[in-house]
């Protein structure tokens, strides 16, 4: 087999090598060869039929089984420089944890994953896998499917907790130094896990009722339970975790002044919670949301339960949401299971560029969602109550690609047609609310309002002061604001060292 052309660094190739072929010796793992592996086919993930999913918010996917993970883990090929680590924001031991699905020890595949990755159970579900882990498998270049690294990763978090086996690692070391945590989301989840692992005290002050971020308010319930969610964050308290809730950063107090009650490191990972819109006429009728207020209102205040909880919202028989990426198709699919009768998804360029996964693409579609490619809104029509009616909008072509390596839509003149609707739901990105730039004086930011910081150290302008996730990358995934999060804990831990 050739070597991969990806650079990959000698110290961690040693470091994975040396590892592996130790527990390797230890099981007496069976052997296959590489001809034997490569014959395998990709096991796929079990799903409930889609016109049965769209009647309730129960979970599309139902996971492996002990059988199908064992046979999935058979296709890893011990490859000498195992790329997939390298595509891993928070660089799980990839192939150690699938060796030991392999043999059948469960428990210790996950706890290697939790050495680096205190959230496995929700990476399993909602990590973009085929960009990342599974994106750098050896096998895509070959033009075979790649090992299925995030169903395996899920299926041994599922197992450990379905087992009642969860294991809260030993803290040897205390240190009697205070760190506050700026956000309850996925970038401040994963900072504090690391910061008690290594002995601090660790407290998270978050904004809303419920901790999780966008993993709480954004992502809805059929890709990711929040029984799940509220496990995993269970874990993070039985390390030494403290979560103070309805806590405003900037507001019930700022970061000069938690300074003052001894907090000697702060790690701001309060996301990116405001929404960016199009700024076109009749943005401001009724039944026009943004994805944030439609989707928190359904996740977070539960408003699919309705009166069972008191939040309504109004569930439209004919929904178009504008955008193409993972919000636009939790948008739309929720949409689809409050009622819409058409629900569609309105996006300027073709399905190539499109940035959703492909996996929630092809969910979309089997539950029957129209895509309206190639179409761009130009304003939004009331009726004489105020209510949104109908979206008028244009045709494009592609031209050339812009900054962002997609090719450019380009209005085709005089194609301007009526769509009937009754909800709009705008899903074409977040920003970083100013509430903590603005009362935290000397933080640098971004054009766009994102705080400023040194990627190498997640340091921003202030010494003491660190941040991460979509705070400092606008709106971005899960996977890469745990991957800040878990960096920015190791700086913390040499700033407050010394080092």
């Amino acid at each position: 087999m050739k070597k991969s052309a990806i650079h990959f660094p000698e110290d961690l190739k040693n470091k994975l090598r040396g590892r592996w072929n130790e527990e390797w010796r230890k099981e007496n793992r069976k052997k296959m060869n590489v001809k034997e592996r490569m014959s395998l086919e990709r096991t796929p993930m079990l799903e409930n039929e889609p016109m049965e999913r769209i009647k309730g918010f129960f979970e599309v996917n139902k996971g492996y089984t002990p059988e199908m993970a064992l046979s999935e883990a058979r296709r890893c090929m011990d490859c000498p420089n195992p790329t997939c680590v390298l595509g891993c924001p928070v660089s799980i031991d990839i192939p150690t944890f699938i060796k030991k699905i392999e043999i059948g020890d469960f428990l210790g595949a996950v706890k290697v994953i939790k050495e680096t990755n205190s959230l496995p159970a929700v990476c399993g579900r909602v990590c973009p896998q085929e960009d990342q882990c599974e994106g750098n498998c050896i096998y895509t270049k070959m033009g075979k499917k790649p090992v299925a690294i995030g169903n395996l990763e899920r299926f041994v978090a599922d197992y450990e907790r379905t087992q009642g086996a969860v294991e809260v690692p030993e803290i040897k070391i205390k240190k009697n130094k205070k760190i506050a945590i700026v956000g309850a989301g996925p970038a401040g989840l994963t900072a504090a896990g690391e910061l008690a692992k290594m002995g601090y005290k660790v407290k998270i002050f978050e904004a809303l009722h419920k901790p999780g971020g966008v993993l709480v308010y954004g992502i809805p319930e059929f890709r990711l339970p929040k029984a799940i969610l509220e496990k995993e964050i269970d874990y993070m308290k039985k390390m030494g975790v403290e979560i103070i809730t309805d806590f405003v950063i900037g507001k019930t107090a700022t970061i000069d002044e938690l300074r003052k009650e001894g907090y000697e490191a702060f790690f701001i990972g309060s996301g990116a919670g405001a929404p960016w819109f199009l700024g076109l006429p009749g943005e401001e009728l009724n039944g026009v949301y943004s994805a944030n207020e439609y989707l928190t209102r359904v996740n977070l205040m539960k408003a699919f339960k309705f009166p069972e909880f008191d939040t309504p919202i109004p569930r439209g028989k004919r929904v178009a949401v504008i955008g193409g990426g993972n919000t636009a198709m939790d948008s739309v699919r929720t949409a689809k299971r409050l009622g819409a009768e058409h629900a569609m998804i309105l996006y300027r360029r073709s399905r190539v560029e499109m940035p959703a996964r492909i996996e929630e693409a092809k969910h979309a579609e089997e539950e029957g969602i129209e895509f309206k490619f190639l179409t761009n809104p130009k304003r939004f029509i009331g009726d004489e109550d105020g209510w949104v009616k109908q979206v008028e909008c244009i045709r494009m072509k592609l031209g050339e690609p812009d900054a962002s390596g997609r090719r450019r839509p380009i209005p085709i003149p005089g194609s301007e047609h009526l769509i009937d609707v009754d909800i709009v739901i705008i899903a074409i990105g977040t920003k970083p609310n100013p509430l903590i730039p603005n009362t935290t004086p000397g933080l640098e930011l971004e054009k766009w309002g994102e705080i400023k910081v040194n990627w190498d150290t997640m340091k921003t302008s202030i010494p003491d002061v660190f941040a991460g996730g979509d705070i400092a990358r606008g709106g971005a995934t899960v996977i890469l604001a745990m991957g800040d999060g878990r960096k920015a804990a190791h700086e913390i831990d040499k700033y407050l060292s010394g080092e």
